[in-house]
């Protein structure tokens, strides 16, 4: 049984799409919900296992099968925006179906989440084990942890913390499983060498205080994937969006207005 995936539609124009990061849901864009659907025809997805969209059931939970249902609530061509474990859903979409995404935008995300000594900056992969095996003890309070990680080095950390748990509790919480399956995908899915293969416009945005993504990471990308542009939010950490969401959409809305 393939469950559905929840959508929810709002603006006309040329068709955008977001997607959240892991744990959360399509409630996370709220703060520039309203200006993204100025530009356009904005969808906002909650990704298979979290929010209002349920796994299939009994089905193995995979990589190449969340971006294959992902994919299939997608408009047929749109702007695709993924922030964090939602960029590489992004950018493996944008692979496998490059003819449907008109441009490409990566919100604190890496092709590879890992720190790999000696020269890839990212995650310490102990940083990910440790949040796998405290999930099945209390994943309610291991993703909170998460979150709160995601604001760290953000001038006002405690609100975006606050706003996140927000969005993140107003709709049903993935599963021990889907956690953990994504927290693997995180770990394990390495994108580095296919980004050549992108022939959309890339835009990729950080945040220059993110403690997950660093921006240390951003001259590595740069050599891999050398057509596409970068920004560099100077006062914001893992969710730029959330943040500064002025600075964010200043940045995006030049990116788009640029296509036209």
């Amino acid at each position: 049984m393939v469950a559905k995936v929840w959508t929810d539609v709002s603006g006309k124009g040329a068709d955008i799409v977001v997607l959240h990061g892991w744990g959360l849901n399509g409630a996370i864009w709220t703060p520039i919900q309203a200006e993204l659907a100025a530009l356009g025809r904005l969808t906002r997805v909650d990704l298979p296992g979290y929010g209002e969209s349920p796994w299939p059931v009994a089905e193995p939970i995979s990589f190449a099968r969340l971006c294959e249902l992902t994919r299939s609530a997608l408009p047929e061509r749109c702007h695709l925006l993924g922030w964090s474990l939602g960029g590489l859903v992004a950018t493996q979409i944008a692979l496998d179906e490059p003819q449907r995404v008109q441009s490409l935008t990566t919100v604190a995300s890496s092709p590879y989440f890992p720190a790999q000594e000696p020269d890839w900056p990212g995650i310490e992969p102990s940083i990910l084990s440790q949040f796998g095996k405290q999930l099945s003890k209390d994943f309610r309070r291991t993703v909170e942890r998460f979150l709160a990680l995601q604001s760290l080095g953000s001038p006002h950390a405690k609100q975006d913390v606050k706003a996140i748990k927000e969005w993140l509790f107003s709709k049903p919480m993935a599963s021990v499983e889907v956690l953990d399956a994504g927290l693997d995908m995180l770990a394990q899915v390495d994108l580095r060498n296919d980004l050549k293969r992108l022939t959309m416009p890339f835009y990729r945005i950080y945040g220059r205080l993110d403690a997950l993504v660093p921006s240390s990471v951003v001259a590595r990308v740069d050599e891999l994937a050398p057509e596409s542009q970068h920004f560099i939010a100077p006062r914001c950490s893992h969710a730029p969006f959330i943040s500064d969401p002025e600075a964010f959409m200043q940045a995006w809305r030049e990116f788009f207005i640029s296509l036209r």
